[in-house]
């Protein structure tokens, strides 16, 4: 194989490729990528066995003879990091891999790209069309609420729900849950079966980090064991977690008697910065109180201080006290915009509280008992 690559473009694929490989493994050939030239277009190909990714690069690519080869991960990267060159000739054969530049040469070591493990590819014809935005934004607003070091398998990961005109994501550590659900397009009556299509944290997260502001949609597959997601330049295989999702609708509070509060994101986060500051690690809680027009934020930790930050708000009932952790607030309001206007739906203080948008997005803090 013999190509000449504009840095640039072969960076930001092989930097996408490279955070899927395992930077350490029992199987030393992991730790490569392979690079596959022929036609106009070059394929990159990485796995760790439990997600897997397709790449293809035609911008800046040359191709003088066709073929493949494996490129270690940690020294390529190194190299296209450090270049100065605007492009650069890599050849692969028996004796190993050689980088040139117009004032720079590596050699590196190479090992057989036949014994590369396959990724699949995406040949379904039953599969979701979603759009990128959309698909960003379920990632965004949920993967923050996962818990991948839970002995509860389950909640390792982001639960997609697709039926007919509907997609659903869904993500909870069994303290808070966040919910984001849109519309899409069932093509071939794809749908999934279950609470079973629950894409692992770091799966989906590379999958977000794969879209190009340049797509409007993205397909989605999902098969008995794993899940594909496809768009104009890459295809991203992940195996699904094992185990059954929690029934989060349950979790969802259906309540005809709470009280539904207008509120802006950009206001209350940064009353609960303020209040947070006298909190630590033993300290998490902050009781919000609301009542005569006013929200109340305060916390107390005795080895810090304690802090009383006020807020107007459109209600004069009852006043009602919830103690939340105040991480799982900020949460909420770091995956939306400042000037997002929401409903913060409260019912008592031992029930927990529900705060959602006019876009799909709803997200449930349970209360905390009071640690002071």
């Amino acid at each position: 194989m013999k190509i000449v690559c504009q840095r640039e473009p072969l960076t930001q694929a092989f930097a996408l490729a490279a955070s899927i490989a395992p930077s350490r493994s029992p199987k030393e050939i992991l730790q490569n990528v392979k690079v596959t030239a022929s036609g106009s277009k070059l394929t990159l190909i990485a796995t760790d066995m439990e997600v897997g990714i397709r790449l293809e690069v035609e911008e800046g690519v040359e191709i003088e003879t066709e073929g493949a080869g494996l490129l270690p991960v940690q020294k390529m990267m190194a190299i296209l990091r450090e270049s100065n060159d605007e492009s650069l000739t890599i050849e692969t054969d028996d004796s190993g891999i050689r980088i040139t530049g117009s004032r720079s040469k590596f050699k590196l070591p190479g090992a057989n790209p036949d014994e590369f493990p396959s990724v699949a590819g995406f040949e379904e014809d039953k599969y979701h069309v979603v759009p990128t935005r959309l698909f960003r934004e379920m990632v965004k607003r949920t993967v923050f609420a996962t818990d991948p070091e839970s002995s509860r398998y389950a909640l390792g990961g982001v639960l997609l729900e697709m039926e007919e005109n509907n997609v659903t994501a869904v993500g909870t550590d069994g303290r808070r849950l966040a919910r984001m659900e849109g519309t899409g397009e069932s093509v071939g009556s794809h749908q999934t079966n279950g609470m079973t299509t629950i894409v692992p944290t770091r799966a989906i997260q590379l999958m977000e980090r794969a879209l190009s502001d340049k797509e409007e949609t993205v397909d989605v597959a999902a098969r008995n064991n794993d899940l594909l997601l496809r768009t104009s330049r890459a295809v991203i295989y992940s195996r699904l977690v094992e185990g059954r999702y929690p029934n989060w609708r349950q979790v969802l509070p259906q309540r005809s008697e709470a009280i539904q509060l207008d509120m802006t994101v950009g206001p209350l986060f940064a009353a609960l910065r303020q209040a947070a500051i006298v909190t630590d690690m033993e300290s998490r809680g902050i009781d919000f109180t609301f009542a005569d027009g006013t929200l109340k934020l305060e916390a107390s930790t005795a080895e810090i201080g304690e802090s009383q930050i006020e807020l107007p708000i459109a209600y004069d009932g009852e006043s009602i006290t919830l103690t939340m952790d105040h991480r799982y607030v900020a949460d909420f309001c770091k995956v939306l915009d400042n000037e997002t206007n929401f409903i913060f739906e409260i019912e008592s203080g031992a029930a927990p509280a529900l705060l959602s948008t006019d876009d799909g997005y709803g997200y449930v803090i349970m209360p905390m008992a009071k640690d002071r």
